[in-house]
């Protein structure tokens, strides 16, 4: 034993439990793999409308975190942060918008205005986990810093819409303005934060309760199946009537999605005594030109009245990524994803470092819920990824050999590893094929020899696997499996990773 190897006496008294802590998830290649993809796909299409990349480091001062942290006063609530050794406080980032922010304001006189940035990675949230809540997740955004144009705002709707197409997601972004719906409530004489708030609440659950429950919620109250009581908002009817006119304006006669266009002109009647209101329109009316102009389809990008999560942190345009996909889980229940993105307008947030408004708009993919989304899209369980090809290692003096002909496909493009465990032939190949290797290389020395390679195409033998019933027969046929000279080895090692 060497001076500093490790003294395993040391560990046998105390073996702490291999468990991963509480809403964090280990990832394997293949889900991995999706994520690269997915994040690949959607950095394309950000670069293809002008905006570039910006990284930036995992914590920021729990101070420039602003509305993000839930509690100045406990910076240590609702994420994950620790106090420095100049007792400042530090936390890992919540998204990839309050960095932003951070950013903009440091380096505000020599940044090209508009600032058009994307980001992708990690962020944490310390929130309690739950199925399909994670402390740990990746989200991908593009924000535009520096211009008011609605323009800018239709221009992350399309990007948005281009980054599902690319990764051959069926969405729907769903749009509403923060303005349409706080003329409306002005206008109703509803002022209060908390009669405001239970007006959002109440037409968040639009969908699982239906017009009638929210009219329920509106008013006095609802009492769900189980008996339990929820408080309501307490409008009069008349301000509820108004409130459903306005959520009923985003359907047609029929109860299908209605046009653009012909969600204007319903909400223009709903808000005509509200000179708020009135902004609103104008500027998802100069949203919709701006789609059209885009090549953004009427089924792509719809104007819902209905949308509000988000409304109370946005300033104006606020949109939600809907997932159309249908996704089972591997017992064969239906999986509902729901929201796998959303964005809005933010005209406030770099004024809380500088004083000045600086008007903002992005959209945030959520690359973790996609990622596991396409995960069960097809099979109901992760698809794992393709191996490498593997050189069986028959003899131990043969090593160099071994290395020498991985480095030789290794150079043609193709990745390879010798194998490097000390078990026999068939444990190797069942190395190779838990790997989902496409093919294992055998060098014994009859090979080595004769100047020749024997490859067996591990692909061709899963294929086959399942046509040959009688295991004599599949010993003697020996499917899939050639030797051939070691020149010609790549190219047939080629055409089997290539299918």
């Amino acid at each position: 034993m060497t001076e500093n190897a490790p003294n395993t006496a040391e560990f046998t008294d105390f073996r702490p439990e291999a468990r991963a802590p509480r809403g964090f998830a280990d990832k394997r290649a293949s889900q991995i793999a999706i994520e690269r993809k997915l994040i690949a796909n959607v950095s394309k299409v950000y670069e293809d409308f002008g905006f570039e990349a910006l990284q930036t480091s995992a914590f920021e001062y729990a101070d420039a975190l602003g509305k993000f942290l839930p509690d100045a006063d406990r910076p240590n609530v609702g994420v994950f942060s620790l106090q420095d050794d100049d007792e400042q406080w530090m936390a890992l980032r919540y998204d990839h918008t309050a960095p932003l922010a951070r950013f903009a304001a440091q380096n505000w006189e020599t940044l090209p205005k508009p600032f058009r940035r994307y980001a992708f990675g990690p962020v944490w949230r310390n929130e309690k986990p739950g199925p399909g809540r994670l402390r740990e997740f990746m989200q991908c955004d593009a924000d535009t810093v520096g211009t008011d144009r609605p323009e800018a705002d239709a221009e992350i709707i399309a990007l948005a819409v281009a980054g599902f197409k690319a990764n051959a997601l069926p969405t729907v972004l769903r749009i509403n303005n923060r303005k349409l719906l706080n003329g409306l409530l002005s206008s109703l004489g509803v002022d209060s934060a908390g009669q405001q708030m239970g007006v959002l609440r109440a037409i968040d659950k639009l969908e699982r309760l239906g017009l009638d429950g929210v009219q329920l919620l509106l008013g006095g109250g609802r009492k769900d199946e189980s008996g339990d009581f929820t408080k309501g908002a307490g409008l009069n009817d008349a301000a509820i009537a108004a409130v459903l006119s306005f959520v009923a304006a985003g359907r047609d006669a029929s109860g299908g999605q209605a046009e653009r266009g012909a969600v204007l002109d319903k909400l223009a009647a709903v808000l005509a005594n509200s000179p708020e209101g009135q902004a609103g329109l104008e500027d998802l009316s100069r949203i919709s030109t701006a789609l059209t102009g885009l090549g953004v389809a009427e089924s792509e990008a719809l104007f819902d009245p209905s949308i509000v999560r988000g409304l109370e942190y946005y300033t104006g345009a606020v949109f939600e990524a809907e997932l159309l996909m249908e996704t089972r889980d591997d017992k064969g229940n239906l999986v509902k994803f729901g929201s796998v993105g959303g964005g809005g307008r933010y005209d406030d947030l770099v004024a809380r470092f500088t004083g000045q408004s600086v008007p903002a708009t992005g959209f945030s993919f959520g690359v973790s819920r996609l990622a596991a989304a396409l995960a069960l899209a097809e099979t109901g369980a992760v698809q794992p990824v393709r191996g490498p090809i593997v050189i069986i290692a028959f003899s131990e003096s043969d090593m160099g050999e071994y290395f020498k002909l991985a480095a030789e496909i290794r150079a043609a493009g193709l990745a390879v590893e010798v194998y490097l465990g000390r078990s026999g032939m068939k444990a190797q190949m069942k190395y190779a094929d838990r790997r989902l290797s496409p093919a294992a290389v055998m060098l014994g020395g009859d090979e080595l020899a004769n100047g020749t390679v024997t490859i067996k195409d591990l692909d061709q033998g899963r294929e086959l696997a399942g046509k040959i019933s009688d295991n004599k027969e599949w010993r003697e046929a020996r499917p899939g499996q050639v030797t051939l000279p070691r020149a010609e080895a790549i190219n047939h090692l080629k055409s089997i990773v290539n299918g």
